[in-house]
């Protein structure tokens, strides 16, 4: 799995969207483009960072009444920490897994979190990474997220978390949680929306890009499994109109973007490794269509993270995210380098 260069300052949290500021970041990350925030009649809501900030997340651990369990491939936030410390202190059972081969990063809440009486175990090695992120929160709301709590990166990451309160969601989370816990095998329920690794992502995101009629709107931190970038070919060889916003440092993906170009695929790159970085994963089908589907997840386009680790993401028809997803994606492509 790729990784970005680690950069220095942390970043507090309450300073993130004024350090966005300073660092004078993209087009793609203007507020004035931002939409940072969008509820949908059907019961989720979308955050979209780095505008959002991370306020809305902090509140949702401390009201938490009963339980909260968290599977994190990175956690490195003092205030996300110290919540989920206060939030056991209070009576609340507080569970988390951290990915065991990030221990370095992961150390020291593993260390905290275990000091303060939260249950935190390394992560099942029967996954190369678990690289899921997700919050189950007193057995009725779920965060589904592209994002790692990480605070030093919250000021220039482009990630999504949506809230999702669907009973049918929450319950198949929740106990995919239980199992991976206790390192105990599960066959991942697919809930009313689900998509899983290592079982069905890359199934179902070969089938979201395959079903497109019309347009494909895709964020990509990595782009380095050759199903889905045939898959994106062949979409633009049918007619579709498919455009990419992604993260290309050090060149990583030159060969699966010039095979893009080569296929018609509109490509606009980010590759600073101190500035905007598209970590966010996300599929739009058919946007304004009445076939209309969006994807978004901890899924990256590589065969590790759609076979073999613990990925976990979202597959939706919603049209209040789709458009602020839609919106986004034109600033970010705006504001990135065109790929020629």
């Amino acid at each position: 799995m790729f990784h970005r260069r680690l950069f220095q300052p942390t970043l507090a949290a309450a300073a993130v969207l004024a350090a966005s500021a300073a660092l004078g970041l993209t087009a793609g990350a203007s507020q004035a483009a931002a939409r940072p925030q969008a509820v949908s009649p059907s019961g989720f809501t979308l955050h979209t960072e780095p505008d959002a900030g991370f306020s809305w997340l902090y509140k949702q651990i401390g009201a938490a009444s009963s339980s909260i369990d968290m599977t994190m491939y990175e956690l490195s936030d003092t205030t996300a920490e110290d919540d989920l410390a206060a939030a056991q202190a209070r009576g609340v059972r507080v569970r988390v897994i951290l990915d065991g081969r990030q221990e370095r990063t992961n150390e020291a809440a593993y260390d905290y979190l275990t000091e303060h009486g939260v249950g935190v175990v390394w992560s099942w090695d029967q996954y190369y990474f678990t690289h899921e992120k997700s919050i189950v929160l007193d057995g009725s709301t779920a965060d589904v997220m592209t994002l790692n709590l990480t605070s030093q990166y919250y000021s220039t990451s482009r990630d999504f978390a949506v809230v999702d309160t669907s009973p049918g969601d929450v319950s198949a989370i929740a106990k995919v949680f239980d199992a991976d816990y206790a390192h105990d095998s599960v066959t991942p329920g697919g809930g009313d929306d689900l998509t899983w690794s290592p079982t069905t992502s890359q199934a179902d995101l070969l089938g979201l890009v395959n079903g497109a009629q019309h347009s494909l709107q895709v964020f990509s931190e990595e782009m380095d499994d050759s199903a889905v970038v045939d898959a994106l070919c062949q979409a633009s060889d049918g007619g579709v109109d498919v455009q990419v916003v992604g993260e290309n440092e050090d060149g990583h993906y030159d060969r699966q973007y010039d095979q893009l170009a080569n296929c018609g695929v509109h490509i606009s790159t980010y590759s600073s490794t101190t500035g905007f970085y598209i970590h966010g994963k996300a599929i739009l089908a058919d946007y304004a269509e009445p076939s209309a589907r969006i994807f978004i997840g901890s899924q990256n386009f590589s065969r590790t993270s759609l076979t073999e680790n613990r990925e976990l993401g979202l597959i939706i028809n919603d049209p209040a995210i789709e458009s602020s997803v839609n919106a986004t994606f034109e600033s970010d492509f705006a504001g990135g380098t065109a790929w020629s």
